[in-house]
C-alpha cells in the first residue's frame, strides 16, 4: 500500500549536497511563516542578510538571517502543502543548520465555537497527505511533541489558546462535510495543509518543531465563511508571538546534524 511507503533506511540516492554544497551551521532557530505579507514587512523592519535559497523550476527564493534583539535567526518564507514545505525544511536547515523551527500559518476552523478569538496549538495532525508516509511508520496520527512546551509559553504570555488535534490535507478542494464530520467525530478543531508532513520530515531528521495556528476560514457552519481568511493569513501578531517563544527557548548546541 502507499501509506507503507516508509522504511528505516537512513541514506537516500541523493541529498542537499548535489544541489547546495556542503552543510553550514549558521544559528540554531529558524522562523518561517506561510505569507508573503508577512515575510515582506519584517524584512523591512528588521536587519538582514540573505544567507541560503531553495531553487526550482519556479524561481529563486532567500533565505534570510534576521538580527533581533541581540540574537540571529533564520527566516523564510515556507512553501505550501506537506510536500513542499518539508522539503523546505530539508533544504534549507543543510543549508543553515537550524535545529528548531517555529512554524505558523492559518487553518479552517472545523469546531469554530472552540477555535473563535485564540491561538491553536496542535497535539495531533491527521495524516491525509503523502509527504509523511515517507518519514515516519504508518498512522492515522502522528503526535506534535512540543505542543506541551508551547502551550507552557503560551500560559507565561497569557495568550489565548485552545490545545487540539488538526487535519492535514493535500487536497482542499475535497474538504466535504462527510470529511468535515468524520475528521471532528475524531476530535480535529482546525484543517491545514502542513504540519503532518513537516512534523514527520523534523522528527526523522532531530529538528525540534513548534507550531501555533489561527482560523481563518470557517467549515462547520451551515454556508462556508472565509471573511477570516485574509487576517490570518497576513497579520504580524502571528510573527511577534514567534518573536516571543524564541526568546524563551534556551540557546542550543550547533552541532550539525548527521
Amino acid at each position: 500500500m502507499i501509506t507503507h511507503s516508509f522504511h528505516e533506511e537512513k541514506d537516500s540516492l541523493f541529498s542537499p549536497e548535489v544541489f547546495f554544497g556542503e552543510r553550514n551551521v549558521l544559528c540554531d532557530t529558524a522562523i518561517a511563516t506561510f505569507s508573503h505579507e508577512i515575510f515582506e514587512t519584517v524584512l523591512q523592519q528588521y536587519p538582514h542578510q540573505a544567507v541560503a535559497h531553495t531553487d526550482s523550476v519556479n524561481g529563486h527564493r532567500p533565505v534570510y538571517r534576521l538580527h533581533i534583539n541581540g540574537r540571529s535567526v533564520i527566516f523564510y518564507l515556507s512553501s505550501i502543502g506537506a510536500c513542499l514545505a518539508g522539503n523546505d525544511v530539508i533544504e534549507i536547515q543543510w543549508q543553515t543548520g537550524f535545529r528548531r523551527l517555529i512554524l505558523f500559518g492559518s487553518a479552517g476552523a472545523l469546531d469554530s465555537d472552540a477555535t473563535q478569538g485564540k491561538y491553536v496549538i496542535p497535539t495531533q495532525a491527521y495524516r491525509d497527505e503523502g509527504m509523511s508516509y515517507h518519514y515516519a511508520p504508518p498512522s492515522d496520527f502522528i503526535h506534535i511533541p512540543n505542543s506541551e512546551v508551547l502551550s507552557s509559553i503560551f500560559d507565561r504570555l497569557r495568550l489565548p489558546y485552545v490545545q487540539g488535534k488538526t487535519w492535514t490535507t493535500d487536497a482542499p478542494y475535497r474538504e466535504t462535510r462527510y470529511a468535515v464530520t468524520q475528521r471532528k467525530q475524531e476530535g480535529c478543531l482546525t484543517v491545514e495543509m502542513e504540519l503532518a508532513g513537516v512534523q514527520a520530515v523534523c522528527n526523522f531528521y532531530g529538528i525540534e518543531l513548534y507550531s501555533f495556528l489561527v482560523t481563518g476560514d470557517i467549515l462547520d457552519a451551515e454556508v462556508y465563511n472565509a471573511s477570516g481568511l485574509k487576517e490570518a493569513n497576513h497579520a504580524m501578531d502571528k510573527f511577534f508571538v514567534a518573536l516571543d517563544i524564541l526568546e524563551r527557548l534556551p540557546s542550543m548546541d550547533t552541532t550539525p546534524l548527521d
